[in-house]
């Protein structure tokens, strides 16, 4: 059986890579079971950009089969903001409210129409250190006035989808599951993945 590191440490991201990866016939190793890994600064201004250099520096380190993804919101009223900085966005070491309500600061009373937003995520693969397949996919809906919903993390509660009038946060992981960014990436990733294995 092949093992596949999937390079991260992010908890919440890591359940989600690990579900729609299920049943590949490979081992799925996370970048904890590593031991001491170098931190890979995400510098890149694009997300494939941060996909890619994660994905080649742990597969040179492993010499292996490696799968690495960067995601997160782009606000067109914000010129594309938070963007690649969308973990971080109100400075190091803030957590998701923190970043949420920056957002709505920013974006104030802008009318709803013009509070059009897509999550955006790149998956990058790589063996024995080069990449062997970059995709990028995107979700589109809008941001909401108010936080609401329990689930997901990061801007969910935030991301309005306007088939549903509800945001990522209330809807919930079985019909995020089927259209979110990150799931269409994961899903052509997965497809390439069993040809390639």
């Amino acid at each position: 059986m092949k093992d596949l590191v999937i390079a991260s440490k992010n908890e919440k991201k890591l359940k989600e890579l690990k579900k729609y990866l299920k049943g590949l016939g490979v081992k799925i190793h996370l970048l904890t079971e590593l031991g001491k890994t170098p931190r890979v600064i995400e510098n890149g201004d694009t997300f494939k950009k941060n996909a890619v250099k994660k994905a080649l520096t742990i597969s040179r380190i492993t010499k292996g089969l490696v799968l690495a993804d960067d995601s997160g919101l782009a606000v067109d009223a914000l010129g594309g903001l938070p963007g690649v900085r969308s973990s971080r966005f109100s400075g190091p070491g803030k957590r998701d409210h923190q970043n949420n309500l920056k957002l709505l600061h920013l974006l104030g009373k802008t009318p709803f129409k013009k509070r059009a937003a897509r999550f955006i995520c790149a998956v990058a693969i790589a063996d024995k250190g080069k990449v062997v397949k970059v995709i990028e996919e995107n979700c589109r809906g809008l941001i909401a006035y108010e936080l609401k919903g329990r689930h997901g993390f990061g801007y969910d509660p935030l991301f309005l989808i306007p088939k549903y009038k509800k945001t990522f946060g209330q809807l919930g992981p079985r019909i995020k599951d089927r259209m979110s960014h990150r799931a269409k990436a994961l899903k052509k990733a997965r497809n390439f993945l069993r040809k390639y294995i």
